[in-house]
């Protein structure tokens, strides 16, 4: 299992690469302002920040318990994605309705849209930082390089 510093490091980068490409595309995608875009990707990424730790060390708890590993495939990687934005998508609603003074529909597609991208944005993350910083238990066994 990865420690503490690992994953405040993993939550971190995380966030900061992520909000650096989110804040030009959703300013430009939604006509809105940088600042704007900017205070509500903040927002978010603080908020993503403290979920991303708790639900990436209740997910690795509940694989360690169930599989007796943390190793992920594709169709756990993609499963761990779909349920970490979902999770997300529920807390940031109101905030983006709230913020920029949009309906809880143009909200929902807004957050949707975000979503989205940090889908294809997390599983590519999850995916390079695994290989970047693979755990020793994984280097042990010859399918460490499929992971």
């Amino acid at each position: 299992m990865r420690s503490t510093s690992d994953r405040v490091r993993h939550a971190i980068s995380f966030e900061l690469i992520g909000l650096a490409m989110i804040t030009p595309l959703g300013a430009w995608a939604f006509g809105m302002s940088m600042s704007d875009i900017g205070v509500v990707g903040i927002a978010s990424a603080t908020i993503a920040t403290g979920w991303n730790y708790l639900y990436n060390l209740g997910f690795d708890n509940a694989m360690q318990r169930l599989t007796g590993g943390t190793r992920k495939t594709v169709a756990i990687r993609v499963a761990h994605a779909v349920l970490f934005e979902g999770g997300l998508l529920v807390a940031l609603l109101p905030l983006i309705a709230w913020y920029l003074g949009v309906s809880l529909l143009q909200a929902f597609m807004m957050d949707v849209s975000f979503a989205l991208f940090y889908l294809v944005y997390a599983f590519v993350f999850n995916w390079a930082y695994d290989r970047i910083f693979p755990l020793p238990e994984w280097q042990q066994t010859p399918e460490a390089s499929q992971a």
